[in-house]
């Protein structure tokens, strides 16, 4: 607000001549600023000092025309004051007076001085500039105010992310993805007859998910889960394939699985066509494997997936088997008939082949989980 119109709307709310709307209205400004604020109460004060030097000095005046009507009706004596006496008793007398008009001039040659630079700085004074910087001010706030709310609620998430509880599992299995897209995950059906209440999978990294179960057929121990997990963040497209063919024999393949808490590579090679007792269904590898093997995917050196470990052989050291691929893809034409997951897509592309073997383990690893339930 110009140092005239301030001057003018001080006047006015001391003397109570505003109306009840330009009084709330002048309170409001002075509410949401403090600088204007500051200066009303200065400029109120100084109108109250001037007040009370005016009616001190009238009252003087009236006490010296008193003295001197009763001094000339001879009814009192007034003596003289001569030397340093007479500058003694003029300063005990009157030195309140005298800081009290020193004081006053100060304030008004101050405000004499802001006025005639504001003036000269805006002739053509007004209450708009004030509405303005009132609306900056309060958009400053707003900003101020969201970006709180920002952080506010980012300290929650990240204090909320930090707390969320992880489940102590009772049993521990693997799986991978088929589908980065939808996050569709492949283990085996026994897995799940484990999981009485939540079954979540777990990364290299210790971050655990919620999932839940779209299919499950125990005849050739396949299931299939979907990461329902707000938490979790899409990877990349698959970096390997699913081979339509059977595997060959003699082909090296390698897996990726967690028989413990940390991911194990192994590797071996297809051993015979068919499984125990010539089951159709499965494969056999000449390799070692363990029970949280269950679910890992085996994988050949051109980066695709040619089978799924299902079980280990107890009568013979090292053979294994494993889901041929053939039932993956009928598990996904199953999946896909199903209400909101017919959008289950499958790479053919795989971007393991022609790299060496620890490039393919560090492309793979991020897609392989531990299955964990309770």
């Amino acid at each position: 607000m110009e140092d005239t119109l301030l001057i003018d709307a001080a006047e006015r709310y001391i003397k109570g001549e505003m109306s009840p709307e330009e009084m709330t209205y002048f309170e409001e400004i002075r509410k949401n600023n403090p600088e204007l604020d500051q200066a009303v109460v200065e400029h109120i004060f100084f109108l109250n000092e001037l007040e009370k030097f005016s009616e001190g000095k009238k009252f003087r005046h009236q006490l010296h025309e008193t003295a001197a009507k009763l001094s000339d009706e001879g009814l009192i004596s007034k003596s003289k004051i001569e030397g340093k006496a007479k500058l003694v008793y003029f300063w005990n007398r009157y030195k309140r007076t005298v800081a009290v008009a020193a004081s006053i001039a100060g304030l008004v040659s101050i405000l004499s001085a802001s006025i005639i630079s504001s003036l000269n700085r805006d002739k053509e004074s007004n209450i708009q500039p004030l509405v303005k910087q009132i609306n900056e001010q309060d958009a400053k706030y707003r900003k101020l105010e969201k970006q709180i709310g920002q952080i506010k609620t980012a300290t929650i998430e990240t204090d909320a992310a930090a707390v969320k509880q992880r489940v102590e599992s009772k049993f521990q299995a693997t799986g991978f993805l088929i589908d980065a897209t939808n996050n569709y995950i492949v283990t085996n059906a026994h897995v799940l007859k484990e999981a009485r209440n939540k079954l979540i999978i777990e990364n290299n990294k210790g971050e655990q998910f919620l999932t839940q179960s779209v299919y499950v057929n125990t005849q050739n121990d396949l299931a299939i889960l979907k990461v329902i997990d707000a938490d979790f963040k899409k990877l990349p497209p698959l970096p390997f394939s699913i081979k339509k063919s059977n595997a060959d024999l003699g082909e090296q393949v390698f897996m990726l699985g967690f028989p413990k808490e940390e991911i194990v590579y192994g590797e071996g090679y297809i051993s015979a066509q068919n499984g125990y007792e010539m089951d159709t269904i499965y494969c056999q590898l000449n390799t070692s494997a363990n029970e949280g093997n269950s679910g890992s995917p085996v994988i050949n050196k051109q980066g695709e997936l040619v089978g799924v470990i299902s079980s280990k052989e107890s009568n013979a050291q090292g053979v294994v088997f494993a889901i041929k691929t053939s039932h993956i893809f009928r598990a996904i034409e199953e999946v896909k008939k199903q209400p909101g997951n017919n959008l289950i897509k499958v790479n053919s592309k795989p971007t393991l082949k022609g790299n060496d073997r620890v490039s393919q383990i560090k492309k793979l690893q991020d897609y392989v989980f531990m299955i964990k339930g309770n």
